[in-house]
This record gives structure tokens, C-alpha cells and sequence, in this order.
């Protein structure tokens, strides 16, 4: 029995039936800034009136990248998702996260979508995919600048590396940046953006959590749930760990961090699902969503599939594909079994 823990912030609703691949990105007021900005606010629909009364019904999503082949660890977070969904009568969305356009290939969404289908799962349409809305994120990244918190940065990852403090490593593992190239002058600024020289945005975070202390939103938290049991623990969030993260980049207009929270508020997304390698991610998660006045989801870490070695499975070792599993015979019942789930 999975018991369900609702999230404060309103959900628009837009009823979708058992219908496969292509979710609708549906938007909240908390987010309505961006809309008005460009005179895009969403127009009402039909099914959305019908469905006024339902607005509080949760949503939950699987947001996977289309930047190489579905494995097993990735079925075991599109089922406990899709599951969750199920069981607390929720809509379920699936949301293409292929903002990095030179990785992301239509191959790989085409055969990730027939492998989520193939799987058993059903969303809500159309997909919403990342790519379609640069917009939307350049507009979170302009509040965020008029806020005084973003900065050019053009150091190298060689750069960092060479001048990052010795076992000083950010949540991912990476040298924590040293802060080269921070207070640039600009004109050298200007100097070497005309020269076309790559740059990334990076987050001032003192800056960043001053501006959460003025607005007295700290300390920062979110709150974990356990689908089982139905409790929830609020957690400490620690975004400085993180140091001045990159929000963007001149050849991608959101980083992940970045992109994750704008489209999950604007698709009224009440439970976040997924692995615990991501449990990190939730500090600045936390952060964005309060300098950009966005709700807050819910949160559930799921545990990891490792292989002999205790290594995650990952798209970068490749690992056995879903699709090879199935051209090996394998059943959705046998995935279900492989992944722990039955």
C-alpha cells in the first residue's frame, strides 16, 4: 500500500488517458511571471475546465535524456514512478530532458520511448520535451541576473582542476570551483565574449543564499517522503556545498539544476521521484525554487541498481541495454524481477 502525501502548492490539471509517447507542459501561477513576459499565458481548454475540481490531484514524471540507451537502472525508476502513480491515483508524466542537443539524438528518444511503453507505462500527451522551451529558461535565467546573482565564468575544466583546493569536491565529485574569473572586469568580460571564447553561468552562491536570508526562507529544507509509510522527514539543505554552480552555458541555455525545477513547477509536479544519487541535487534544487518564488515538490530518493562491483549502472559504461534484454527474450516480468520490484 502506498499512502499519499500531498503537496501544498496548486496542480492544474489536464486529464490524459492511457495514451503512449508524445506530456503537457502544464503551468502553475506561482510560475505566471514567465508567461507574462512574452504574452504566452496558457489558454483554456476544454478538458482542463472539466477537470477544475480535480486540481489537487498529484503528479508525478520520468524525465530521462535521450543521450544513449535505456538500462536497468533507468527501468527501476520509470516503474517505481509509474507505480507510485498508480497506486495514489496521480497522473504521470514523461518529459524529455534533451536541453544538451549535441549528445541527444531522435534514435535514442524513439527507442527509449518504445522501451517505456513496452514496459507498461502510460503518460499524458504531448511530451513535453526541453529543447522546445529556451525560452522559458532564458527568462529564469534573466530574474536571476536582475537579482545580481549571475556571473560569466571562462575557465576551463582543466582550469579548475589545476586551481581547485586539494579534496575539496562538490556533490557530483567534481574540484569545488575556486572562483577564477569571479569579479572579471567588464570590459574583459565584454572583451572575450566578442572574441567568442566559451563561457559558463555560474551562481554566486553567497550571494544567492544572502538573498534567501533577506526573504527569511532559511534555513533551507525539503521534505522527504516514504511512499510505504506515508511519513515525511524535512531535510537540511546545504546549497553551499555546491560553491558557484554553473546555471547555464553559452552553447545551452539551462544547466540541469536550472531546467529541473523550472519544469517541474510550470508541470505542476507535486512528487519528485528518483535515485539517490540525485539526493544531493536537492540543495540547490531548494535554492532556485525559492529565488525563482517556485513551490515546492515533494521528494523520494529511490536506492540504486549497482552491479558486482557496487558501481551505478550508467549510459556512459554501457551497460545491457533494456532493448537487448528484450531482444534476449527478456519478459517485463523478468525486468520487474532484475530490478527488485516483484
Amino acid at each position: 500500500m502506498i499512502a499519499v502525501l500531498q503537496c501544498s502548492a496548486p496542480v492544474p490539471f489536464v486529464q490524459g488517458k492511457n495514451q503512449t509517447p508524445e506530456p503537457q507542459g502544464c503551468r502553475t501561477n506561482s510560475v505566471a511571471w514567465m508567461e507574462r513576459k512574452r504574452n504566452k499565458l496558457p489558454q483554456p481548454n476544454e478538458a482542463g475546465i472539466k477537470q477544475k475540481a480535480m486540481a489537487n490531484q498529484p503528479v508525478l514524471r520520468f524525465a530521462p535524456s535521450p543521450n544513449g540507451a535505456l538500462h536497468l537502472g533507468h527501468a527501476l525508476s520509470a516503474l517505481v514512478s509509474h507505480d507510485m502513480a498508480r497506486a495514489m491515483g496521480a497522473r504521470f508524466l514523461l518529459r524529455i530532458e534533451d536541453i544538451d542537443l549535441a549528445r541527444c539524438r531522435p534514435e535514442f528518444e524513439a527507442q527509449m520511448l518504445d522501451d517505456l511503453a513496452w514496459l507498461g507505462l502510460r503518460w499524458e500527451l504531448p511530451v513535453r520535451r526541453q529543447s522546445e522551451h529556451f525560452d522559458t529558461y532564458s527568462l529564469a535565467l534573466e530574474k536571476l541576473d536582475a537579482m545580481g546573482l549571475l556571473y560569466p565564468c571562462f575557465a576551463t575544466r582543466k582550469e579548475i582542476a589545476a586551481h581547485a583546493a586539494a579534496g575539496q569536491t562538490d556533490p557530483d565529485g567534481a574540484p569545488l570551483y575556486p572562483g577564477l574569473h569571479k569579479g572579471m572586469a567588464h570590459d574583459e568580460v565584454r572583451r572575450r565574449k566578442d572574441a567568442g571564447e566559451p563561457f559558463a553561468l555560474r551562481l554566486d552562491m553567497r550571494k544567492a543564499i544572502a538573498a534567501v536570508k533577506g526573504n527569511k526562507q532559511m534555513p533551507l529544507a525539503f521534505t522527504e517522503f516514504d511512499p510505504e509509510s506515508g511519513r515525511a522527514r524535512t531535510i537540511p539543505a546545504d546549497p553551499a556545498r555546491w560553491g558557484d554552480a554553473v546555471i547555464a552555458r553559452k552553447e545551452a541555455p539551462a544547466s540541469y539544476h536550472l531546467s529541473v525545477v523550472v519544469d517541474d513547477a510550470l508541470q505542476g509536479v507535486t512528487h519528485v521521484t528518483r535515485g539517490r544519487d540525485l539526493y544531493g541535487a536537492s540543495d540547490i534544487h531548494r535554492l532556485l525554487q525559492v529565488l525563482l518564488e517556485l513551490p515546492e515538490p515533494l521528494y523520494h530518493h529511490h536506492r540504486l541498481l549497482t552491479d558486482g562491483r557496487g558501481r551505478k549502472l550508467s549510459k556512459s559504461h554501457k551497460d545491457k541495454s533494456l532493448a537487448s534484454l528484450r531482444a534476449g527474450g527478456a519478459s517485463v516480468a523478468d525486468i520487474r524481477a532484475m530490478a527488485g520490484l516483484d
